[in-house]
């Protein structure tokens, strides 16, 4: 993988976030890093295949609500929280909350 492109935080636009957020997969991965820290990708499990899990993670990458770091062959993952309150302040906060009173969002856990 190439360095990923990230979108600045002056950049990052309402429409985009809202459409990322729209899908329960893509859901599941923000309420799972939201827990804090990075993932790697190999940690995450979703209930899709591993091709479509990395075109979610690319979504979440180009709508800047997540940040990718490449290690080696290995890629972490982590949530753009303080950029996305800075930019739409209480809006992560208020999706999380729906999210989780909703039972919103697919079945995104870390491995043991």
């Amino acid at each position: 993988m190439k360095d990923p492109r990230h979108p600045g935080t002056d950049e990052i636009v309402l429409t985009r976030v809202l459409a990322a957020l729209s899908d329960p997969v893509r859901l599941g991965v923000v309420r799972l890093l939201a827990g804090g820290g990075e993932r790697g990708w190999g940690e995450l499990r979703a209930p899709v295949a591993k091709s479509t899990l990395s075109h979610h993670m690319k979504v979440l990458r180009d709508a800047g609500i997540t940040r990718t770091r490449q290690e080696g062959t290995r890629c972490y993952v982590r949530l753009r929280r303080a950029d996305l309150d800075a930019r739409f302040p209480d809006l992560l906060p208020a999706v999380l909350a729906a999210a989780g009173t909703d039972d919103v969002g697919a079945e995104v856990t870390a491995a043991p």
